[in-house]
């Protein structure tokens, strides 16, 4: 009998960040530089041999808005398809509120509760991270991409 678990992705920087949660705990991480649409079929087709899939997370944005849409279609097509539910939450939660690079020197910041474009000098590095334990209150059944992009000038 597989193991019940739940997964979830961030796929909006390199390396995408998968994590494999058992009764919510990480248990295991896979981590791959690869293009999203790609890779992610052949990781997928080995967590479905190896698991049973109950739930599935993703970071819908802001980022890069090739990266967000493979991910958002890739894991809706799978929903569907499995009947597994999905759901999502805004990529700050994984990196500690810090700016997201969106294009040149132009950054997603998220203030109280907007996402809004700055301007930097120097472009931070986006370190997204993994949580040791999904709190499900977290995300939302909302799933639709942040594509958060604003004039670009």
């Amino acid at each position: 009998m597989p193991k019940k678990v739940d997964v979830l992705l961030i796929t909006l920087s390199s390396p995408i960040l998968i994590g494999i949660y058992e009764n919510r705990k990480l248990i295991d991480t896979i981590e791959s530089d690869e293009k999203s649409s790609d890779v992610l079929p052949l990781i997928f087709e080995k967590l479905l041999k190896e698991y049973e899939i109950q739930k599935l997370f993703y970071a819908n944005g802001p980022g890069s808005f090739m990266a967000i849409k493979v991910a958002y279609v890739f894991l809706k097509s799978l929903s569907v398809l499995k009947g597994i539910p999905l759901y999502a939450r805004d990529a700050f939660y994984f990196n500690e509120n810090q700016p997201i690079k969106a294009i040149g020197k132009l950054c997603f910041v998220k203030i109280a509760s907007e996402i809004e474009t700055q301007k930097f000098q120097t472009v931070p590095k986006s370190n997204f991270r993994l949580p040791d334990e999904l709190d499900y209150n977290e995300f939302s059944t909302n799933t639709m991409p942040l594509y958060k992009i604003g004039a670009v000038g």
